[in-house]
């Protein structure tokens, strides 16, 4: 029988760090992150959590460029859709909106089943001043994805109203 493969030598310190911030355990985060960043250098899961902590804390300017290096080294495909995620809610909040856009369009290319890049580029196609486009984006997102029995009665006449923006 096969051995299941070894798992690198930072991952149980990943997961440590992680599982602390799911318990409340904010405030050594970012530097328990960045202290394992320097001992294992260019390691996407490591800079995404980076990234994803900056972002959390507000701090866009540096959440920018650790996102853009994480997605570059290569991240699993569900740390891959959440770093485009939060890249692109991070230029969302810098004020760069077609950027964002752009970046929400190639999560949904990559990822189409992943309905969270429709919100956010709808969030960035409002802000850009598309509201229409936004609007209808918003409305063809919550028919597909909703059950709740009042709007599925009404999804025809929903989609047909969007369909007129």
């Amino acid at each position: 029988m096969a051995q299941p493969p070894e798992l690198p030598a930072w991952k149980a310190e990943l997961d440590a760090i992680v599982g602390a911030r799911t318990y409340g355990q904010v405030n050594q985060l970012l530097p328990r992150l960045k202290g394992l960043d320097e001992r294992y250098p260019n390691v996407a899961e490591i800079i995404f959590q980076i990234a994803w902590t900056c972002e959390t804390f507000g701090r866009h300017t540096e959440s920018l460029p650790a996102y853009e290096k994480a997605i570059a080294l290569g991240l699993p495909p569900n740390e891959h859709s959440g770093a485009l995620v939060g890249l692109g809610n991070t230029l969302r909040a810098l004020g760069q909106h077609g950027r964002a856009a752009h970046i929400f369009r190639t999560g949904k290319t990559l990822f189409p089943a992943n309905t969270e890049f429709d919100v956010f580029l709808a969030l960035a196609l409002h802000e850009q001043g598309h509201h229409p486009e936004a609007m209808k984006l918003l409305l063809d997102t919550l028919c597909a994805t909703t059950e709740d029995p009042g709007l599925t009665a009404y999804q025809r006449t929903i989609r047909h109203a969007a369909q007129k923006l």
